[in-house]
């Protein structure tokens, strides 16, 4: 876990292709994006309904066998959708590349209702009926509508169903424009209207990329501000706050699965001397290297926290001996101890550790925190770069002094 709740401008990013070119996304925006996808069920519902119930109506008035087949298909595809809706919901998804296929079953039920709608009024223009054709355009005027507001989100797939269902009703239109008719301006009108549903089209693509652009950037800001009030500011480590979310998740995982949690406080030695002889700038870098250091050393599961100045908290989740906690404070001791190149000079500091134990001392994170504290302090007196568990006499002084 120690990369996934890092700031959104270090996450891995999925790139699709809009208008101006490819835009990036940070994994936690994708995921909002596609579930907007599967969170709106009565649109789709009501849509299907009133499609399905013209497009019957039609049917049975003037006996049109492909009237009947599109009321038929109308509400199979409604069904399919509404089941693929609930189907996601059920699945919860969380791996990437599942929640592209589950954004690409969305693209195919959306693609296949618009191009009913244009079947839809092909069929229509076949009849000298102006009301039947007000209906089944203010259909497509209502789809487009629909996707516009809800599936901007997905420009891609927002676009193409747009366009599917659009154009060929404006091909349509303008075809029915020659068709000859006794009626006053009936090619005029026709004809007009084609090029309004032309030009809404247009707009509407144009007022996709406007939402599309809005929500990436409120939900990237969104994300962002999350991600920095749970990490530290100059490592990206977790801060306090990330530390103690995790801790009562990690807690919890042990006390399940009859495991154990370390918590090693760390503090740098010899940090003060480098702060001093280099300044606070080449201090800041060899605390982002100590940073760098400490995660390469540890587990997906486990978390490495700066709770500030040169002092840095690891949990070493799911353990079940002394030894293994102890084993990773000493390649820590080792590893941090190793020599620094900043800004062409060599620097040395050491790491002294001080490990609590859970369940052995509790399960309250400050408790912890403390006792740890305690066994630092024993470390760094027996002469710094050791290692110490707290014991019960290190928390019954802490409790004797709170």
């Amino acid at each position: 876990m120690r990369r996934s709740d890092q700031p959104l401008r270090r996450k891995r990013r999925w790139s699709f292709r809009l208008a101006r070119g490819a835009v990036p996304l940070p994994e936690l925006v994708y995921r909002d994006l596609v579930g907007m996808l599967f969170s709106m069920r009565l649109p789709i519902l009501g849509l299907g309904l009133v499609f399905a119930a013209l497009a019957g109506l039609v049917a049975y008035e003037y006996r049109d066998p492909w009237f009947a087949a599109i009321a038929i298909a109308a509400v199979l595809v409604t069904a399919a959708r509404l089941a693929l809706l609930a189907g996601y919901k059920r699945a919860q998804v969380t791996d990437i590349a599942e929640l592209a296929r589950w954004e690409n079953r969305y693209a195919v039920g959306a693609y296949v209702m618009a191009v009913l709608l244009a079947l839809l009024n092909l069929r229509a223009f076949s009849y000298h009926y102006p009301l039947l054709h007000l209906l089944t355009v203010s259909l497509v005027f209502s789809f487009g509508a629909g996707v516009v507001s809800r599936i901007s989100v997905r420009p891609v797939i927002c676009v193409v169903s747009l366009l599917l269902a659009t154009l060929p009703t404006a091909a349509g239109l303008a075809a029915h424009a020659f068709v000859p008719h006794l009626g006053p301006l009936h090619s005029e009108l026709f004809a007009i209207e084609a090029v309004l549903v032309a030009m809404i089209t247009g707009l509407s693509i144009q007022t996709v990329a406007h939402l599309y652009r809005s929500t990436v950037e409120h939900l990237t800001a969104k994300h962002d501000l999350a991600s920095l009030a749970k990490h530290d500011a100059l490592t990206g480590l977790a801060n306090r706050l990330l530390l103690r979310e995790h801790f009562q998740e990690g807690a919890l995982a042990a006390a399940r699965a009859e495991r154990r949690l370390a918590v090693h406080f760390i503090d740098l030695d010899g940090f003060k001397a480098v702060n001093d002889g280099h300044g606070h700038l080449a201090g800041d870098l060899l605390l982002q290297e100590v940073a760098r250091r400490l995660e390469a050393m540890v587990r997906a599961d486990d978390l490495v926290a700066r709770l500030g100045g040169d002092e840095f908290v690891v949990l070493q989740a799911d353990i079940l001996r002394d030894d293994e906690a102890e084993m990773l404070a000493r390649r820590v001791i080792r590893q941090l101890s190793a020599p620094y190149e900043i800004d062409g000079a060599t620097m040395r500091i050491s790491a002294s550790v001080g490990i609590a134990m859970i369940p052995d001392l509790g399960l309250d994170l400050e408790r912890l925190l403390a006792c740890a504290d305690a066994a630092l302090y024993r470390a760094k007196r027996a002469g710094k770069a050791k290692v110490h568990f707290c014991t019960h006499d290190d928390a019954a002084s802490i409790e004797l002094a709170a």
